[in-house]
């Protein structure tokens, strides 16, 4: 007994100096670093600097060749790394070799509500950026999804700042774990395209701190993040690529950024007062290069005295830091593309990610002895989305659509014919009058779908958006689903009782009539090159889904707040962001407005029953940890992954605040009959609001309700504890 207590003494002694060691360790490599850098930058002419400060190229700046310092390379990367396009044109370089894995998009990624996954998409993203000597992917984007139409929010990932946090912390470790700078964007208040490079988003600080911040915070702070996106519009009243507050004051020296701000492409509207409020690098598309803002007239401006040459060498300082933890690190890695091991985190995402919205006739997963034959029916069902529209597309090696992926895994037992059903009419380069038409029903599509459906035993409707439809540079008009396909649904359920409704969308669309009319309903996304297979095993029961939904889908689009308050998009070239801290779920459950489908809803095949929640304590201090256990049995007949999620709310709060908070979650496998224990930490900093008076954030004194539930509407066991400051 004594020999073990000396071994277990000896172990934790030998384990605090080895952390000891390494805490010492990190100083000083950082100061080696920078004594290095400082170095560097004492060899180098001024014009030398400016040159590193502005793009020479569509996606690289200069470096300094006699130095040996490289060019700094990037590319878009929210889907993948996009094709090769020419250095100073956008039209592709026609390359062979450009091929990538087509990742599913931002907001299928926070379906999962899995952390683990946003790390399995960074860490791809970093081998294929290194394969293709890309030093910065301009990715993760995250933005909070405020307004259900943005045509973004398929690339950002949720309307929750605390579980936008978590995802983006990890995608930018994956990331950044290959030597590769994830560059997190777009700081700040991005949240609209109708006039995204004009608008003047009015935040009140409170807003911008809990709601808009927090996922920046974390991923500069806990993801180290290399390199941020500075957004195109206005925060109070200063471009975001010039806003003091924002970039200097809040970023740099309250968040203690060490990296680089890059402008959004012409996201730079002058030199000086850019140069001196915090942007490091301005990009753009079209030269002369050496017309730009920080190109020839910084010069001058460093020489006229109007920015100084502190201010030019912390610049490069900055961005040579970032290349010392990338191109220019030890022991870089290769990288590698399209690899199996790729491929199937592509598909574990996407089959994650999947959420079952409705199964009243238990018609899921597919009881394949009795199903002799399966109608297809839609344009989705054989429509790729790794490319369309604006913005990063990814030349995918190979993208599995819906109907391949029904062949693939239900093919040898079932005949499974495809009738098209509606063309999607719809050009993102065209304007709302050019596209006019694209709502008008085809008839003929129409009723040769009716005539398929009618002699199988399921029909599967493949119905949705696309990534024309759903595209940067444009927000849509309004909730309706496009290309009249209410109308091929409704014709579809009419001549078959079992008829499956599949949604590819990567926002909300107004499901009134499908979800009171169908009784089974599966949403899914732009979900990767291997959506089809994730969803055909989805819906043939090898997976069980477990996605919940990252955003509210309001009934009418009158419900949403910036709606409400009529502040979108803005009068003015002005949108004040008058719900406050309000945002998706907070507003409709403050409010008492029933959505179509709340935030963090997914069902799944088996059913879990909350048995029971409890805090490890019943008061707190500041700076403590508040451990909550749950019970959950698995009552069902299938294994199946569930999301805990805990929600908070405030007694008799000094100031407004939301109804509940979502503070943590967890997603775990349970198998069927099992009952898991399951604990979740919240730290009581965590409750706290900011107070716009003291500049401080105030866990207040009082009694809190911890709030366990499948969704934000689904709460099955509460707990009351209390904070004592």
């Amino acid at each position: 007994m004594m020999y073990s207590t000396i071994t277990k003494c000896l172990s934790a002694c030998a384990v605090l100096l080895l952390t000891f060691n390494q805490s010492r360790a990190q100083p000083k490599a950082e100061n080696a670093l920078n004594q290095k850098i400082a170095g560097v930058i004492k060899k180098m002419t001024l014009e030398e600097k400016i040159e590193m400060l502005h793009g020479n190229a569509l996606f690289s700046s200069a470096g300094v060749k006699r130095l040996g310092i490289p060019e700094l390379t990037c590319d878009d990367g929210p889907l993948g790394v996009r094709e090769e396009v020419l250095r100073f044109d956008w039209k592709s370089a026609n390359w062979t070799t450009d091929s990538a894995t087509f990742l599913p998009n931002g907001s299928a990624i926070a379906a999962t509500w899995n952390p683990a996954m946003a790390r399995q998409y960074g860490v791809v993203l970093g081998e294929e950026a290194n394969a293709r000597k890309k030093i910065v992917m301009l990715a993760p984007a995250f933005n909070i999804c405020r307004v259900p139409l943005n045509g973004r929010t398929y690339e950002y990932y949720s309307e929750d700042p605390f579980l936008n946090a978590q995802l983006a912390v990890q995608a930018v470790q994956g990331i950044q774990s290959q030597h590769v700078a994830a560059c997190i964007k777009h700081y700040a208040v991005n949240n609209q395209e109708v006039n995204r490079n004009t608008v003047n988003a009015i935040v009140d600080e409170r807003a911008l701190r809990e709601i808009y911040l927090p996922a920046f915070k974390a991923g500069i702070q806990q993801g180290n993040a290399y390199t941020i996106m500075s957004a195109y519009n206005k925060v109070n009243g200063k471009w975001c690529s010039e806003n003091d507050c924002l970039l200097n004051q809040i970023l740099k020296k309250e968040w203690g950024f060490k990296g680089a701000v890059i402008s959004d492409w012409a996201g730079t509207h002058n030199t000086v007062a850019a140069a001196n409020a915090g942007l490091d690098i301005e990009m753009g598309s079209s030269g002369p290069y050496d017309q730009w803002y920080f190109a020839k007239p910084l010069l001058a401006a460093v020489k006229a005295g109007k920015v100084s040459q502190k201010t030019i060498d912390d610049k490069v300082r900055r961005i040579l830091w970032v290349m010392y933890h990338t191109s220019m690190s030890a022991n870089h890695p290769a990288g590698s593309i399209s690899t199996p091991a790729h491929n199937r985190a592509a598909y574990n995402i996407a089959s994650e990610s999947i959420v079952l919205l409705k199964n009243d006739k238990a018609l899921l997963p597919l009881k394949m002895k009795s199903i002799k034959s399966i109608a297809v029916i839609g344009d989705n069902a054989t429509r790729t989305f790794a490319l369309g529209g604006f913005g990063a597309g990814v030349k995918a090696k190979y993208e599995v659509t819906t109907l391949a992926g029904l062949k693939n895994k239900l093919g040898k037992t079932a005949d499974i014919r495809f009738a098209q059903g509606y063309k999607a009419k719809w050009l993102a380069s065209k304007s709302f009058e050019q596209n006019a038409g694209y709502d008008k029903p085809d008839r003929t599509l129409i009723d040769e779908a009716v005539a398929l459906a009618k002699t199988t035993d399921i029909a599967i409707v493949c119905i949705g958006s696309n990534r024309e439809y759903e595209s940067e540079g444009n927000d849509r008009k309004d909730l309706s689903l496009p290309f009249a396909e209410q109308e091929l649904v409704d014709a579809v359920t009419k001549v078959n009782p079992n008829t499956i409704i599949v949604i590819t969308a990567g926002a909300p669309y107004d499901l009134n009539k499908i979800k009171q009319n169908n009784h089974t309903i599966v949403w899914s996304w732009f979900n990767g090159s291997e959506g089809g297979n994730a969803l055909a095993d989805v819906l043939a029961g090898n997976v069980n889904p477990s996605g919940k939904l990252p955003f509210t889908f309001p009934a009418e689009l009158k419900d949403s707040p910036a709606f409400a308050l009529d502040t979108y998009p803005g009068k003015d070239e002005t949108a004040p962001y008058k719900e406050g801290i309000l945002v998706g779920y907070r507003w409709f459950d403050t409010k008492k407005i029933n959505p179509l489908y709340c935030f963090g809803y997914g069902l799944s095949y088996t059913k879990f029953d909350y048995l029971n929640v409890k805090t490890d304590k019943k008061s707190y201090r500041p700076g403590q940890n508040i451990a909550v256990s749950v019970n959950i049995k698995n009552t069902g007949q299938y294994a199946g992954m569930e999301t805990v999620q805990l929600y908070i709310s405030k007694n008799k709060s000094a100031v407004q605040r939301a109804e509940k908070e979502l503070k943590a979650f967890k997603k775990i496998m349970i198998r069927p009959g099992q009952t898991v224990n399951t604990v979740l930490n919240i730290p009581v900093s965590d409750l706290a609001y900011y107070d716009v008076k003291s500049k401080k954030w105030i866990a207040e004194a009082g009694t809190y309700t911890v709030n366990a539930g499948s969704s934000s509407r689904d709460i099955r066991k509460v707990a009351d504890l209390q904070i004592i400051n």
